[in-house]
């Protein structure tokens, strides 16, 4: 699932993916707003099939944190 997300952070924030870790915080180091992670998030939901609330998704700040997210919410 850390893959996947990666991938997608990388196109949706233009990214290069080879300096993305689990520990990659959306803010700090790749200078997301909320509408690039809006964007972003859309994107996770169609490629993984899990939606993710605007809630949940204030909680979450690296990249890791939103794969374990997805893998506890997949079907």
């Amino acid at each position: 699932m850390l893959e996947k997300v990666k991938e997608t952070v990388a196109e949706a924030l233009g990214a290069d993916i080879d300096t993305i870790t689990a520990e990659t915080s959306f803010k700090e180091d790749l200078g997301a707003d909320s509408l690039d992670l809006f964007e972003m998030v859309m994107s996770l939901e169609d490629t993984c099939g899990v939606e993710i609330p605007t809630e949940d998704l204030e909680t979450m700040v690296t990249v890791g944190d939103v794969a374990e997210y997805l893998e506890q919410h997949k079907n």
